[in-house]
């Protein structure tokens, strides 16, 4: 990779902060470091957003009260402290001293230890490209584990062997070589193969999840380091892909697993920008095919998947209800999955305004569900996908039809029935689903045929 030859470490908007901030650390005798992954997307020429310094040689309470006579400060942290300026995405924190005490990314012991150096600090780092610090007094880089190094070949390389102490590391990894097309080592690789998955919260597995879809550049090379190192089988639903033979007339990539991460690639190719659009696109295309281990089959020469759509609607909700409890993120996932063939068969059979106001009814988003077979119809190298005509009538329709990004609306509500002078109550419910379905096939479209349309039902039910 090619680094810049004059990084911009402070963000425009905060630098005087910055080097106010660094002035006064100084003068109180401490010796500021930036650190960590600002100075690594520095490096890259990336932007940075957010700045992280750490203060060697002053105690705790004195760093305390030298932010605080000067800015608003919110200390938080039970065991260290890290001290957040107010409104300003500044981090300050003492290097800390980590001894493991117990299972799991959270078997830690940690207290901020100003007399510590910086190598030995810069040694609890998980990677050499993230161990790399700048000194803004001396203006000069401080890089004990070759970070630069790694940097500029694209590897990602653990600092110690102490990297196993904390599993969490192995999902830093997937998505940082996602994000910026890192080879892993052969030698951490190896390393991970020995760290077991224990006592992770599922937010944090989620979290990291959600870095790969939001930020990874090339989604594959991160979801196949976890095949590398063994670690997925600890996500069975996916494990399953691996092997899973598909119709090489259809696929010539070859197995679901290989299809997959070509097709998290094409999505990762055409993310908007919209943080929860992209989050649910993107899990749902990570999820499409799960149904295909459970129906592939061997018939009439051919490999087939039928109704794997449908089949993948249990794998999918088991797979993100192990990270997350967020019903509405899985609740939008799920349709998109069930129905991610049906841009092309609504295509191919030329299907009506009701079919479509149907499927819009069912995943609410019906762009959502275009981006998700694009990206599986791109996911079929050498087949190339230079338009998806399927996608581009279906879009177009359903903008006619104002579903594209909302489930048809009811015309027909509780209080039409009372107007016609009926007394609520249980037969409201079936009566207004009827309404509903009569709307979706076409039979009226606004309220004046809508009532109509009441009427007649409840004249059918004397």
């Amino acid at each position: 990779m090619k680094l810049e030859k004059e990084p911009v470490f402070l963000p425009a908007s905060f630098k005087d902060k910055c080097l106010h901030l660094f002035k006064l650390i100084k003068d109180a005798g401490g010796k500021p470091h930036l650190v960590g992954g600002s100075v690594r997307d520095a490096l890259l020429g990336e932007p940075v957003k957010d700045v992280d310094i750490e203060v060697f040689g002053l105690e705790i309470r004195k760093l305390e009260n030298l932010l605080s006579d000067h800015y608003s400060v919110d200390e938080v942290g039970k065991a260290f402290s890290v001290f957040k300026i107010r409104g300003i995405a500044i981090d300050i924190s003492l290097p800390r001293r980590e001894s493991k005490s117990g299972k799991g990314h959270k078997g830690f012991e940690i207290e901020g230890d100003p007399n510590m150096g910086p190598k030995e600090a810069a040694g609890r780092r998980d990677f050499t490209v993230n161990a790399i610090s700048w000194d803004p007094i001396e203006n000069r880089i401080f890089d004990p584990f070759d970070g630069l190094k790694d940097l500029e070949m694209g590897i990602l390389r653990h600092t110690t062997e102490k990297f196993v102490e904390d599993p969490l590391r192995v999902l830093r990894a997937m998505q940082l070589a996602a994000r910026f097309r890192f080879q892993v080592s052969a030698d951490t690789v190896e390393l991970c193969r020995h760290i077991e998955p224990e006592d992770l919260p599922p937010e944090r597995v989620f979290e990291e999840f959600r870095k790969l879809l939001l930020k990874g550049r090339e989604i594959s090379t991160g979801l196949d380091f976890l095949r590398s190192c063994d670690w997925l089988k600890d996500f069975p639903e996916l494990n399953l892909l691996v092997g899973c033979k598909q119709e090489p007339e259809w696929h010539p990539e070859g197995d679901v697993w290989t299809h997959t991460l070509h097709c998290m690639d094409a999505f990762a190719e055409e993310r908007t920008g919209d943080d929860w659009e992209d989050l649910v696109v993107g899990f749902a295309t990570l999820c499409h095919d799960l149904g295909k281990p459970l129906t592939t089959v061997f018939e009439s020469g051919r490999i087939r998947s039928p109704r794997h759509e449908s089949a993948g609607e249990v794998p999918t909700r088991s797979f993100l209800q192990r990270m997350t409890q967020h019903k509405e993120l899985i609740d939008s996932v799920i349709p998109l999955v069930s129905t991610h063939l049906r841009p092309l068969e609504l295509y191919r059979s030329k299907a009506g305004d009701s079919a479509i106001r149907r499927l819009a009814r069912k995943v609410k988003r019906i762009d959502r569900l275009v981006r998700v077979a694009q990206a599986d119809m791109k996911g079929r190298p050498p087949l190339k996908v230079d338009r998806f005509d399927a996608g581009e009538w279906l879009i177009s329709r359903a903008e006619a039809l104002a579903v594209i990004d909302s489930a048809p609306k009811p015309i027909v509500l509780g209080r039409h029935l009372i107007k016609l002078g009926q007394e609520p109550g249980p037969s409201f419910g079936p009566l207004l689903a009827q309404c509903y379905e009569a709307q979706l096939d076409g039979e009226f479209t606004d309220l004046p045929s809508g009532m109509k349309t009441l009427q007649r039902i409840l004249s059918e039910k004397k």
